[in-house]
């Protein structure tokens, strides 16, 4: 039986890079990593959700929201959460 590569796979079901369906589902996993990255920033500060949001006069519902997927996250808000509640600083790259 031959072992197939993440990228096979996802070539194979979701469709080549470009197309539709292969752009949403990354869009999917930078999302998921956002809310991942957010979460893992919260714990390493010892805070919990309903803390941060107070720090950034959010509900703690919408903190658990944002880490479990961050794709309705604005920039403005990601910036409140990680500068104002998280006391670190964004970066944002761009790949073409």
């Amino acid at each position: 039986m031959e072992t197939k590569s993440w990228k096979k796979i996802k070539d194979e079901v979701y469709g080549e890079k470009g197309t539709s369906r292969r752009d949403e589902l990354e869009r999917e996993v930078e999302s998921l990593k956002i809310g991942l990255l957010l979460r893992e920033a919260r714990e390493q500060k010892h805070l919990t959700q309903q803390q941060l949001g107070e720090l950034v006069d959010k509900k703690r519902t919408y903190i658990s929201r944002v880490e479990n997927d961050g794709s309705n996250l604005t920039l403005k808000t990601l910036f409140e959460i990680v500068e104002k509640g998280l006391g670190g600083k964004v970066h944002i790259s761009i790949e073409l």
